[in-house]
């Protein structure tokens, strides 16, 4: 039987705050820097989203089926694409129609929300998979949450929304002396299958790629198809996950990159027994071979695989907290300004711009914060958040005065007609009375001038 590789791409694009100064608070409600965002999408569709779908389209009509990938695009990435780059929409959608890429789910403003003991998880599952049907005709049957982020917990979640299979990371405290290279289930509820990132293997081409101190630099074709061999040699399937900036942003196109991908899968199929399958496809053809146990969230991120990169400190921590205990204030009033607004706020990034441990030789993620240092981002982050919050309370506030005045409207009862009749007759009634007096009272006056 052949061995399997599935290559999965992650692209997401945060929507990026202005600079929001204290004084800003109760009297401007525009958060985004519209300009950087469409600039920045721009950049990066010219750089990698475009050049690597036309790489991926191309491979695709000289390999057939034998070549298939995976991608999932978080919905506000989706949304931007939609405002500033159309086309890189239209290239996805090309892709779609070849049978050879599978489109998974997310959650939508790629958040933190299945931390968090809302049910804003489930519903931005949904909300994103509905919109990928719309965009790419295709029903996603797999979940990829923000950053790998997994626990036994989650997956119990995942598998309730009917998911059959998602994607984490082969986290070594996790594993132990169990490879990465086979299919795992959820451990409270097997009918989820698991995925796991072979790191090494997915961090030679995202972080090591063009590293040129690094001993084994350069990587070619031919020799990373012998990795890949290796690899697998005892185990039945080898996972890459990447960011799809990998190719062309974090990895510019004078390194090599296109180039590599270009030859790889002809040194693949040449040289090895592998197949190129998607996620769906991977564990219907593989059985799993056990339970992975994932008592506390992991991540593809960092040395640690944990969640400290979002949650490590009290100021992400803070800000975490104060989001998501508005939730189900934003949740009943349903206003779609305030859900747009609050599903932007959800974006993993604006937590990631708040670590304050250390970061790793080759962690790309140091160059992309928009802020000096973690504590000028919390603070921007917290002005727009009380704004924000302040919105919500007074939506609300007017909400119950409305909804009160129509209770009570409700709840007193009609005079009859003939009654305000009545009384609009009593009522003139009295004022002609009143008038009269009024004017005995004139006469009395001018008789004694």
């Amino acid at each position: 039987m052949k061995k399997t590789l599935c290559f999965y791409f992650q692209i997401h694009q945060p929507v990026r705050l202005r600079r929001y100064r204290f004084f800003d608070i109760g009297k401007r409600h525009d958060y985004f820097d519209e300009y950087v965002n469409r600039s920045t999408i721009r950049r990066v569709a010219e750089k990698c989203y475009l050049p690597m779908n036309r790489l991926v389209m191309e491979m695709i009509k000289r390999y057939g089926t034998n070549f298939k990938v995976s991608f999932s695009i978080s919905g506000s990435a989706l949304e931007q694409f939609a405002l500033h780059a159309p086309e890189v929409i239209d290239s996805f959608k090309e892709l779609a129609k070849t049978g050879s890429v599978e489109f998974l789910a997310e959650t939508y403003a790629h958040s933190l929300a299945s931390l968090s003991n809302t049910d804003e998880f489930e519903t931005q599952v949904r909300r994103h998979a509905v919109r990928i049907e719309e965009l790419f005709g295709q029903k996603p049957v797999t979940l990829r949450n923000s950053s790998l982020i997994y626990s036994d917990q989650i997956g119990e979640r995942v598998a309730a929304m009917g998911f059959e299979s998602m994607l984490t990371d082969g986290a070594k405290h996790v594993l132990g002396w169990k490879s990465p290279n086979f299919v795992y289930t959820n451990a409270i509820n097997p009918r989820l299958k698991l995925l796991l990132k072979n790191s090494r293997l997915s961090d030679d081409l995202t972080l090591r790629f063009s590293d040129h101190g690094w001993h084994e630099w350069p990587i070619t074709a031919d020799k990373y198809a012998r990795w890949l061999k290796d690899s697998a040699k005892d185990s039945e399937i080898v996972n890459l996950f990447m960011n799809y900036e990998t190719f062309g942003e974090n990895q510019p196109a004078e390194t090599g990159i296109f180039e590599f991908m270009r030859s790889l899968p002809e040194f693949i199929f040449s040289t090895t027994d592998f197949e190129f399958l998607t996620p769906s496809e991977a564990v219907k053809k593989h059985q799993p071979v056990a339970p992975l146990h994932v008592p506390y969230p992991i991540s593809w991120a960092d040395e640690e695989k944990d969640i400290t990169g979002w949650l490590g400190n009290e100021l992400q921590n803070e800000a975490f907290e104060e989001l998501f205990k508005i939730q189900p204030k934003v949740k009943a009033l349903n206003d779609p300004a305030l859900n747009e607004d609050y599903s932007r706020l959800q974006a993993s990034d604006h937590f990631y711009y708040m670590r304050t441990k250390l970061f790793s030789d080759n962690d790309y993620h140091r160059y992309v914060s928009p802020y000096e240092t973690p504590y000028e981002a919390f603070i921007n982050y917290m002005n727009v958040l009380s704004d924000f919050i302040a919105r919500v309370e007074d939506m609300e506030k007017m909400r119950n005065i409305a909804e009160d005045k129509i209770t009570k409207e409700t709840e007193s009862p009609e005079k009859p007609k003939k009654a305000v009749r009545g009384s609009r007759a009593k009522s003139a009634e009295s004022a002609a009375k009143t008038t009269g007096k009024v004017s005995t009272k004139e006469k009395k006056v001018k008789s004694k001038h």
